[in-house]
């Protein structure tokens, strides 16, 4: 005698959607997890051989092993009892701020992400709006560098492009650990930048206890041979010149670095520059102390609409709207050299000596950016078209000039990449491109600057101002 079991709907519903979660729980997420570990260890695999750099244990850490890693570091824990004692609350409640703050520093380096997906996206995105060079002023000493050393690229900041740019002309050499402001936490950007080894960092925080994670992240990850990359200014130059440097990372690397028993830190001076800044505007805004501040929607309006019309335009009408975006690379400074060479022990003195030590060397390195930091056309007409802002000049006046102030800075050493064969075409592009944008005026066949685009011509002008003459460079 057969009987017939009858469910209401919303039981049969339940059942279902339970039995299909146990399904996707016990079967098919277990799968897609070997599955993606899977790709991510063939991916680690093939690009260890052929990097220079290979990528650190340290950077394949789970992420909650790194947060627990922060979270019972002696030091940190002091910092947290401190902490709780100064603002009179529960140490638990300081260790879950403490908690809070490693997690938001601590990344999720993911392999597979960084180099299938952000390198071809970095390389597509650098090339699409400038013609990009690279060039190498270290005598090959890049290739002489020990693989145990920490690697860390100083670099000046002129552009959110910075990141893109040094990140694909790297990859070939090693997986760089960016230290990224608090405009790219925002979903699902911050996502993807995590999985690429970047770690926020909140910029001016007072938090002392905030500051000492993120001392020890950037310790622990230095001392473990994680390659990274610096600003040294700290932030955008809105003036065009180099900033003075900030001290906070380079000290957190160095305040307990041992010369004689610790891995080498070697420090690789990175000079960018830009016939084209995207944020040129935007950043010589600022110097205006009554600008009126700009809307949020305002500025997402304006970069989609920027990239919008970028992608509309046929490659040669970018190149010639952009220019050129050049990197080059510099001579190494080795820690432990330096180190030896001034007879310092970083981990030996108090806070004012080492800050003191730690600024001598920075501004070395300020030097040495300074030196590697490409002449670009566009800068070059900006510096001529300065000069002559009293008065009209043609266009062959002008190219006298910039070929006389080529000549000079060759003497000098400068790092200037302009062929003789090419210098005619170079420089009527860049002067067309100051012109096309409204930067210099032209009538009767004379170019002379428009006096409210002053400020803008010394922005770039002033990219490679350390080079006059009488300057401290």
């Amino acid at each position: 005698m057969e009987h017939t079991i009858t469910l209401p709907y919303w039981l049969f519903t339940l059942l279902l959607i339970f039995a299909v979660f146990l399904i996707l729980d016990r079967i098919l997420l277990p799968g897609m997890r070997w599955y993606l570990r899977r790709r991510v260890n063939r991916v680690i695999k093939e690009v260890n051989t052929r990097l220079d750099i290979e990528i650190r244990p340290f950077q394949l850490t789970r992420k909650q092993a790194l947060i627990d890693q922060l979270i019972f570091d002696d030091k940190v824990i002091e910092a947290i009892k401190d902490y709780a004692k100064e603002h009179n609350m529960p140490s638990e409640i300081a260790q879950a701020k403490a908690l809070k703050y490693a997690t938001e520093i601590a990344p999720t380096f993911n392999a597979y992400i960084y180099f299938r997906f952000g390198y071809w996206l970095a390389k597509k995105v650098g090339r699409l709006i400038y013609r990009v060079r690279v060039g190498f002023y270290d005598d090959n000493q890049l290739k002489d560098i020990q693989t145990k050393s920490s690697v860390v690229f100083v670099m000046n900041h002129r552009s959110n492009m910075d990141y893109i740019l040094v990140s694909f002309l790297a990859a070939e050499k090693t997986a760089l650990s960016y230290a990224v402001g608090e405009w790219a936490r925002i979903w699902p950007l911050q996502t993807l930048i995590k999985s690429m080894g970047a770690f926020f960092v909140r910029r001016n925080s007072c938090n002392v206890l905030y500051r000492r994670v993120l001392e020890r992240y950037v310790n622990l990850a230095t001392r473990a041979g994680v390659c990274q990359a610096v600003f040294l200014e700290g932030g955008l130059t809105r003036d065009g010149k180099m900033r003075e440097p900030r001290l906070g990372f380079m000290d957190y690397m160095l305040r307990d670095y041992h010369p004689e028993i610790d891995r080498d830190i070697i420090f690789i001076p990175v000079g960018i520059n830009y016939d084209r800044v995207i944020e040129d505007k935007s950043l010589t805004r600022r110097l205006d102390p009554n600008a009126a501040k700009r809307s949020g929607w305002f500025v997402a309006k304006t970069t989609m609409k920027f990239f919008f019309k970028t992608l509309m335009m046929k490659r040669k009408a970018r190149w010639r709207r952009f220019g050129y975006a050049s990197v080059n690379f510099g001579r190494p400074v080795s820690a432990h050299h330096y180190c030896n060479q001034k007879n310092i022990d970083f981990s030996q003195l108090d806070q004012d000596a080492r800050f003191k030590c730690i600024k001598n060397l920075s501004n070395n390195l300020m030097h040495e950016i300074s030196q590697v930091i490409p002449i670009l056309p566009v800068a070059l007409m900006a510096e001529i078209v300065l000069k002559n802002s009293a008065e009209w000049k043609s266009e062959l006046e002008l190219k006298t000039q910039a070929v006389t102030r080529i000549k000079q800075l060759r003497e000098l050493g400068a790092p200037i990449d302009i062929s003789a064969s090419a210098c005619e075409h170079v420089l009527t592009s860049a002067l067309d491109m100051l012109t096309g944008r409204g930067f210099v005026g032209f009538k009767n066949g004379l170019y002379k600057s428009e006096q409210e685009s002053q400020t803008i011509l010394a922005y770039y002008a002033n990219s490679i101002a350390h080079w006059l003459p009488g300057s401290s460079s």
